[in-house]
């Protein structure tokens, strides 16, 4: 199921949802961010709730991939309730991915949704490593050099920051950008680890994400007792939640699901060119909304970013069999000789 073919039009969708996800979900949370603190809703709670939401959207999917009732229930039995050790595997990524969710709320809060996307994508680097180390792949001297060219690009970002916005919250960057360091490398070594375990076996992949969603609703409920807990006692669980946050948890219930779906099906191209728009679309919306001003570095570095994405997912030249033909080339003319 792994290795079966997509089409074109399966791709640019992929593309589409992707880049209208990414740009969507930055924008609109960086909005439920910034209304005063005394009407701020607990972001804990709305990671909670996504993991929650998850689970349910992936029961569905797996009830239309089982196609009858009996085998759903046998599914959920088998890998759920008779795979303690599935589940324990599971809970790794689901735990690093509640830190990573936390960290993207806590970074949004303190950075405008330009800088959060474009410093954001310094998980491509931290994934690259992650696959080197944990895959056993290589990655070519191109990609190696884009990974240099993104660092380079995020430098320029951060020289000197986005001037004054018309969103007056105090802000710690310092923070916001610790918090992107954070979620950064836990979204490398989660993305990675997540892919070895779906691509080591044949179970369903909405198998793999109820599992990975059940240890996560476990996760989150501990970060809500232990961060808001008494919040959430005296002011309620949903304390805050307007339409526009519920948009918020719906865009990251579908994301997290699409990324999985991405690590499935798809290709870097792919998701080079998407986090690329993504980070255009989500600019532009934060010109648009914020007032945000963007300085000649801050667009350089943007620049560079979305080349750097670009040439990272371009497809590695197979140099296999040259390499083949060069040794045969080698052991005729020693043979004659």
């Amino acid at each position: 199921m792994a290795n079966e073919p997509v089409s074109l039009i399966f791709k640019l969708y992929c593309l589409s949802v992707m880049t209208l996800v990414a740009a969507t979900y930055t924008v609109v949370l960086r909005y439920t961010r910034t209304i005063p603190s005394a009407e701020l809703y607990f972001s804990t709670t709305a990671v909670c709730i996504t993991e929650v939401i998850k689970l349910i959207l992936s029961l569905g999917m797996l009830a239309l991939e089982t196609t009858s009732s009996s085998r759903l229930k046998n599914a959920i039995v088998e890998h759920v309730f008779y795979s303690p050790k599935e589940l324990l595997k599971l809970s790794v990524p689901s735990i690093v991915y509640a830190i990573q969710n936390n960290m993207a709320f806590l970074a949004l809060s303190n950075l405008d949704a330009a800088v959060y996307q474009v410093t954001y994508q310094l998980k491509i680097p931290c994934t690259a490593l992650c696959t080197v180390l944990m895959l056993y792949r290589s990655l070519s001297r191109l990609q190696w050099f884009s990974v240099f060219m993104l660092c380079g690009g995020v430098t320029l970002v951060q020289w000197k920051p986005v001037e004054v916005t018309k969103v007056q919250v105090e802000q710690n960057p310092f923070l916001g950008l610790c918090a992107i360091a954070v979620a950064v490398l836990c979204s490398g070594f989660a993305g990675v680890y997540f892919e070895k375990v779906l691509k080591s076996s044949d179970t369903s992949l909405w198998v793999r994400n109820i599992q990975m969603y059940l240890s996560g609703i476990a996760v989150t409920l501990i970060g809500v007792y232990m961060t808001d807990g008494e919040k959430v006692l005296e002011k309620g669980f949903f304390f805050g939640y307007t339409p526009w946050v519920c948009f918020v948890v719906f865009l990251a219930s579908v994301g997290g699901l699409y990324t999985s779906v991405v690590v499935k099906y798809t290709d870097n191209i792919m998701k080079g060119f998407s986090a690329a728009a993504a980070i255009i679309l989500s600019t532009v919306a934060s010109v648009i909304l914020f007032g945000l001003q963007i300085t000649a570095t801050f667009a350089s570095g943007a620049i560079l970013v979305c080349v750097s994405i670009y040439l990272y997912g371009l497809p590695k030249q197979d140099t296999s069999k040259l390499r083949q033909d060069t040794d045969k080339e080698s052991k005729q003319k020693l043979l004659h000789v």
